[in-house]
């Protein structure tokens, strides 16, 4: 007979840790799946602006009164082995096939002043339309059918529904310029007056005053859509049996709310906030352009117009990264937050 002391021995897939550990095992398997899709992407990126036609000695010096030695230098650099390009791309891709063509750069030095510029204002966009969308959304939908979620609805509609480029325009004609009334408040574009220190804080409000129209036009039709993915997700909430259960148990509408219903009907809203995130250093190109910020929405424009082949290859795989994170975050966080995901 076994002594009641003696437990049996654990075996790894009991231990709970390590390779056995459902939270470790998914978030090494999408991990894997992001490294995966890069790799495809570095690959694909390589190859997409290799197979463009023309010729690129002529994109090169194209405007340029260039002797007939340093044309023969570039062609001995640019018509290499294919194997020997895609070794030296692999080493650092963001060099492209060279410095910017416009800009005679390295294009990282091209896209690292226009960096800044669109994380300010498509990132607080995003935040402020995340806050208030997903607000509304709750209040919306907790309360369907109610005057509150009548207004706040059609109003969501119609915001989502109008273009980001005329809605910005409005802004600016209306608080920039002045129409009847009222009179233009607001700068009509930059992100910044001329030979204001952004970095001193009289700068620092400078900056905040010139992002008020291009944040509230980005933010008003954000937080539609938020708004409108959130309700829909607390409508469906509402209607499942652990929130029965938790009403039947007496527990206050509020709580019931806030502590059942709302962290499950925050996991589409969520998902959807981190791929946006994603987008935000592809920049907003109509609303940097209605509002001549020059972000990398605008600094991309720039580079077709060449075509500057290596910054866009370097924009390109910048992109394309930033949105493999944010959607790689994204599973990381549903696993935390469902276990049904990780399981």
């Amino acid at each position: 007979m076994a002594l009641l002391t003696d437990t049996p021995a654990r075996t790894p897939s009991a231990a709970g840790g390590g390779w056995a550990n459902p939270s470790i095992r998914y978030a090494i398997k999408r991990t894997g799946a992001a490294l995966s899709t890069f790799l495809f992407v570095l690959i694909f990126n390589f190859f997409l602006f290799r197979i463009l036609p023309g010729d690129p000695v002529a994109l090169y010096t194209r405007g340029r009164n260039v002797d007939p030695e340093s044309i023969r230098a570039l062609e001995a650099k640019l018509h290499r082995p294919i194997g020997q390009q895609f070794v030296e791309y692999i080493k650092n891709p963001f060099t492209g096939n060279g410095p910017s063509v416009k800009y005679n750069e390295s294009v990282w030095d091209v896209i690292g002043p226009s960096l800044w510029p669109t994380l300010l204002l498509v990132g607080t966009a995003t935040i402020i339309a995340t806050i208030i969308g997903v607000w509304l959304g709750i209040r919306s939908g907790w309360n369907r059918g109610e005057r509150f979620d009548v207004v706040s609805t059609n109003t969501t509609l119609v915001l989502y529904s109008m273009p980001e480029f005329w809605f910005g325009m409005i802004m600016l004609i209306v608080f920039a310029v002045g129409i009847g009334p009222i009179p233009g408040m607001f700068p009509t574009g930059g992100l910044s007056d001329p030979g204001v220190d952004t970095s001193s804080p009289a700068g620092w409000v400078n900056v905040a005053w010139h992002l008020v129209l291009p944040v509230t036009t980005l933010a008003v039709i954000y937080l539609a859509e938020y708004s409108l993915i959130m309700r829909a997700s607390i409508i469906e909430e509402r209607g499942q049996d652990y929130v029965q259960t938790a009403r039947a148990k007496g527990l206050m509408d509020k709580m019931v709310r806030r502590d059942h219903a709302v962290p499950n009907a925050l996991l589409p809203t969520m998902t959807l906030v981190f791929l946006n995130l994603g987008f935000v250093v592809g920049g907003a190109i109509t609303i940097e352009y209605v509002y001549s910020i020059h972000g990398l929405g605008s600094l991309t424009v720039d580079a077709l117009q060449g075509p500057d082949v290596p910054l866009l290859q370097a924009l390109f795989l910048l992109f394309s990264g930033a949105v493999i994170f944010a959607n790689l975050v994204a599973d990381l966080l549903y696993g935390y937050f469902d276990p049904r995901v990780r399981t």
